[in-house]
């Protein structure tokens, strides 16, 4: 029943809140665009509801030559790859904003596990051993709130794996406000500088 209720609250307020920040997706993609060449967006495959893989939209912060299907943790020094805008969309999570439009279109979920790569098959499997396959990734999640680009894939699991035993409208509200005010702090963002903090 609250997969329903979810499903039907995800898209009311996605819908809100494009509509309040219309003007500003539209200011980040101008200053992306006046600073390098490039798309605007990035797209890049992965892996959803039942393992079922989807195009997740970003806007762009990296360079084009950046290797496309790398997580910023793996890039050994992502300050290097990332465009001035890059940085602090990435510091301020406003690169996120293109995927209420994964939302809308039901590939994601305001709340639940972050999507992998499509091509990090252990965490997949990991989380596909466990049931968290079962749940639509999310633009934030209980992982998000405890370390994001600071904790390992196995405590990723293990936080994903939590929040499907605990899955509950009160939980969901919890991990929403954390991820606001920890996007306001910049806290556990991966920007190639040293991290502000890797605890929650």
């Amino acid at each position: 029943m609250y997969k329903i209720i979810k499903r039907i609250g995800d898209f009311l307020l996605t819908f809100t809140v494009l509509i309040i920040l219309f003007p500003v997706l539209l200011s980040i993609a101008a200053l992306i665009k006046l600073e390098s060449r490039g798309p605007v967006l990035f797209i890049q495959k992965r892996s959803g509801e039942h393992g079922r893989l989807f195009d997740i939209y970003k806007f762009r912060s990296m360079k084009t030559e950046t290797p496309p299907d790398l997580s910023t943790d793996k890039l050994g020094d992502p300050a290097r790859f990332m465009t001035g805008v890059g940085k602090f969309l990435r510091k301020t999570s406003l690169d996120e904003l293109p995927q209420l439009f994964n939302i809308l279109r039901g590939d994601m979920s305001l709340v639940g596990p972050r999507p992998a790569l499509y091509n990090q098959c252990e965490l997949i499997e990991a989380r596909k051993s466990l049931g968290i396959d079962r749940i639509k990734p999310g633009l934030t999640g209980y992982a998000q709130i405890m370390g994001r680009d600071f904790i390992t894939d196995e405590q990723k699991v293990a936080f994903d794996k939590y929040y499907l035993d605990n899955i509950s409208f009160w939980l969901d509200c919890r991990i929403v406000f954390s991820t606001f005010f920890k996007v306001l702090l910049a806290r556990d963002v991966e920007t190639g500088e040293s991290p502000v903090s890797r605890r929650m």
